[in-house]
C-alpha cells in the first residue's frame, strides 16, 4: 500500500521561523530609514512580506511535487541555460550599486545569481548520479567526469566574478567542492584545485582596491574608524551593547543611521542588540535545525540524485548563513551575501524557501 507521506516538522517549523523572525526584524532595522528614504516607515516590511508570501506559496507547491520530476535532463539543461541567459543579460542593463547583478521588473527585481546556486545543484546532482552508476566511468575520470561536472559550474561562477560578485561566486564554488567530495572525488584534486586558484583570487583581491580595503579593514578596523572600519565597527558595538537578554525591540540606537546596511547584509547586528545573546543563539540554534535536519535528508535519501539535492540545499543555506554571520561578528571580511531567510531581499528569500520545498519533498519521500 502506498506510504502516508509525512512533513518533517522540524525543517518546516524552523524555516518558518527564520522567516517570520527575519519579517520582524526587518521592519525594526528599517523603519525609521525607510521614513526618512520613502515616507513610509513600512515600505521595507511590505516588499519583504510580498516576497515572503509568494516564497512560501512556492515553497507549498514544490514540496509536494516528486523532487524525480526534476532529474529529466530537459529540466535540467533548460533551468542552466536560462540561468546563463540572465546572468549574461544583466550585463546589458543599467548598472545599480556599480554591479551589474540584478534584473529590475517595475518596482521589483531578481539576482540571477541567486538562481546559479540552484542551477548548480540540480544539474551536478543529475550528473554525479549518472556517474556513480556501476557501468559509468566513475567520479575520478578526469576527462568523462570532472571536466564535463565543472565545466558549465565554472561557466556560471566566471558570469558571477565579472557582475562583480565574488562571494557568491565563492559560495558556488563551496556548494560544488561539498557535492564533488561527497560523490567520491579524491581529495587530490580538491587540494589541487584549491591551489589552483590562488592566484586568481589574489588577482581578484588585490587588484581591486575595493576588495583589498575590506581585507585591510578585516585585518586592523580601528586604523579607519570614520571610514574603511566604520561600518565593522559598528556593527561590533551592535552586538556588544545587546548584552544577554538586548536592549529590547524596536530600540537598537545603531540602525539610526549610524550602522550601514542594517536591515540587509548586517541585520543579525541589529538582532543581537534588541535581542541580545539570547536572540543570537536562538537564530544559531534555528540554523542548527536546519542543518540537521537537511543532512538527515540527505543521508535517508530513496535515491543519489535526490543524496545530492538536500546535501547542495543544506550547504547552499547553512554556508551562507555562516559567511554572513562571521562578516557580521568581524571573523570574515565584509561581504555582500545576506543572512538567510532573515535579510531584506527578495530574490534571495524566495530562492531559499523554493529550494527548502524541494528538500521537504526530499524528506517526505525518504526511507
Amino acid at each position: 500500500m502506498p506510504r502516508n507521506l509525512q512533513t518533517d516538522r522540524w525543517l518546516f517549523g524552523s524555516t518558518v521561523a527564520l522567516c517570520l523572525l527575519g519579517a520582524v526584524m526587518v521592519f525594526s532595522a528599517s523603519a525609521v530609514t525607510a521614513r526618512d528614504e520613502f515616507g513610509s516607515g513600512y515600505h521595507f516590511l511590505l516588499h519583504q512580506l510580498l516576497w515572503l508570501i509568494l516564497g512560501i506559496g512556492g515553497m507549498m507547491v514544490v514540496m509536494n511535487v516528486d523532487y524525480r520530476n526534476l532529474r529529466r535532463p530537459e529540466i535540467i539543461f533548460t533551468g542552466w541555460f536560462a540561468v546563463l541567459v540572465m546572468l549574461v543579460g544583466v550585463f546589458f542593463l543599467d548598472k545599480s550599486h556599480a554591479t551589474h547583478r540584478w534584473i529590475r521588473l517595475g518596482p521589483a527585481s531578481l539576482q540571477p545569481s541567486e538562481l546559479a546556486k540552484l542551477a548548480v545543484i540540480f544539474y551536478l546532482a543529475w550528473f554525479l548520479e549518472r556517474r556513480r552508476r556501476p557501468d559509468s566511468f566513475g567520479i575520478n575520470d578526469w576527462k568523462r567526469t570532472i571536466l564535463p561536472a565543472l565545466g558549465p559550474v565554472l561557466a556560471l561562477i566566471g558570469l558571477v566574478v565579472i557582475e562583480p560578485d565574488l562571494g557568491t561566486a565563492v559560495e558556488i564554488f563551496i556548494i560544488a567542492v561539498a557535492m564533488l567530495y561527497v560523490a567520491g572525488l579524491d581529495a587530490k584534486y580538491i587540494v589541487g584545485a584549491g591551489v589552483a586558484s590562488l592566484p586568481i583570487i589574489y588577482l581578484l583581491i588585490v587588484h581591486v582596491s575595493y576588495r583589498y580595503e575590506r581585507i585591510l579593514t578585516f585585518l586592523d578596523p580601528t586604523k579607519d574608524p570614520q571610514g574603511r572600519g566604520f561600518q565593522l565597527l559598528q556593527s561590533l558595538i551592535a552586538v556588544g551593547s545587546g548584552g544577554f537578554t538586548g536592549v529590547g525591540l524596536m530600540e537598537s540606537k545603531q540602525k539610526l543611521f549610524y550602522l550601514p546596511e542594517a536591515h540587509t547584509d548586517f541585520i543579525y547586528a541589529v538582532l543581537c542588540e534588541e535581542m541580545g545573546f539570547i536572540g543570537g543563539a536562538l537564530v544559531f540554534g534555528l540554523f542548527a535545525v536546519y542543518g540537521w535536519r537537511g543532512m538527515r535528508s540527505a543521508f535517508r535519501a530513496a535515491d543519489e540524485f535526490g543524496r545530492f539535492v538536500a546535501l547542495g540545499i543544506t550547504v547552499m543555506v547553512l554556508s551562507q548563513a555562516l559567511i554572513n554571520l562571521g562578516v557580521v561578528l568581524g571573523m570574515m571580511p565584509t561581504k555582500g551575501i545576506p543572512l538567510p531567510f532573515i535579510s531584506y531581499g527578495g530574490s534571495s528569500l524566495l530562492v531559499m524557501l523554493v529550494a527548502t520545498g524541494v528538500l521537504l519533498n526530499i524528506s517526505q519521500q525518504a526511507e
